[in-house]
């Protein structure tokens, strides 16, 4: 990974949830650095979009894990997940 122009460590922030369980989605992974990366990693393993959105990350990561996200960040929260759905919809349609 290239150096990150303002020095901070890449962030990286997994959200899962439940349906029927969980009222809103949850941080199920977070770390900075190498932790970051391996998150990453996984995700692209397990062919889950990833979005980078540092500003996101940032305030995801002040959460502590398996924590719901807050109502504040619900909008956002829905726009990158409207898109997640997107991008998934447009990978089988290409018959990947």
């Amino acid at each position: 990974m290239s150096p990150r122009p303002d020095r901070r460590p890449r962030r990286a922030v997994a959200l899962t949830y439940e349906a029927g369980r969980d009222h809103a989605p949850r941080v199920a992974a977070s770390g900075a650095g190498p932790v970051a990366d391996r998150i990453l990693a996984a995700a692209r393993e397990h062919g889950v979009p990833v979005r980078e959105d540092p500003s996101l990350a940032e305030a995801l990561s002040g959460l502590d894990l398996w924590e719901h996200v807050p109502p504040e960040l619900y909008a956002v929260i829905a726009e990158v997940l409207a898109w997640a759905y997107r991008a998934e919809s447009d990978y089988r349609h290409r018959g990947a």
